[in-house]
C-alpha cells in the first residue's frame, strides 16, 4: 500500500509538473506572440515611412503657393525647387533681397500659382534643405527654362541634374544678348 501511495503521489507530481509546463509554455508563446507583433508593427511602420519618403512626386500636382522665383509648394505641403536655374533671392534667411528677385517671384506666381503642373525628376530627388528637385512643366512649357528665357533667372545646372543643361545655357545667352530682365537691370557690362 505504501508503494501504491508513492506511485500515486509520483504520478500526481508528474502530472502537476506536466500541467505547469503547459501553462508556462502557453505564457511563453503568448509573450513571443506579443513581441513578434510589436516587431512586426515596428517593421510595418518603418516600411510605410520609407515608402512615404520615397514617393516619386512625378506627375501632375496643383501649385498651392509660390515661395519665390525658383521654389513652389504643391498641395500636400511639399516644396519643389526648380532644377537647372536660379533666380535672385527674396526669402533666403540672412540674405538681402537681390536685384530682380521680386520680379522673378512675381513672374513665377503669374506662370504657375494655383495651376496644375507636371513634375519631372532628373537624378537627385532632394536638395540639402529637403526640397524636391524637379523640372516643372505647365502644359508643354518648361517653367524653369521659361524663367531663364525671359531673363528672370540664370542657368545654373548642378551635376548630376543636367538633362536640359544645353537648353538652359542657350536660353541664358539669348536673354543676355537681348538685354532683358535681370540682364538689363542688374548686370553691368553684359
Amino acid at each position: 500500500m505504501l508503494n501504491q501511495s508513492i506511485k500515486i503521489k509520483t504520478l500526481g507530481l508528474i502530472g502537476l509538473i506536466f500541467l505547469i509546463g503547459i501553462v508556462i509554455g502557453f505564457q511563453l508563446g503568448k509573450n513571443n506572440l506579443a513581441v513578434n507583433n510589436y516587431h512586426q508593427n515596428q517593421l510595418t511602420e518603418k516600411v510605410v515611412k520609407d515608402k512615404i519618403s520615397q514617393v516619386a512626386y512625378i506627375g501632375k500636382y496643383k501649385v498651392a503657393r509660390v515661395i519665390d522665383g525658383d521654389t513652389i509648394e504643391i498641395e500636400g505641403g511639399e516644396r519643389v525647387r526648380y532644377i537647372g536655374m536660379d533666380t535672385p533671392e527674396t526669402v533666403k534667411p540672412h540674405t538681402a533681397i537681390q536685384c530682380f528677385g521680386p520680379e522673378a517671384s512675381q513672374e513665377n506666381k503669374k506662370l504657375v500659382a494655383g495651376k496644375i503642373v507636371r513634375l519631372e525628376k532628373d537624378v537627385t530627388n532632394r536638395d540639402k534643405y529637403g526640397r524636391l528637385l524637379r523640372y516643372v512643366w505647365l502644359g508643354n512649357n518648361l517653367v524653369d527654362l521659361t524663367l531663364v528665357q525671359l531673363g528672370f533667372a540664370r542657368a545654373t545646372p548642378y551635376p548630376p541634374n543636367i538633362h536640359y543643361k544645353t537648353k538652359f545655357y542657350q536660353a541664358e545667352n539669348l536673354a543676355r544678348k537681348q538685354k532683358i530682365g535681370l540682364w538689363k537691370s542688374c548686370v553691368k557690362n553684359n
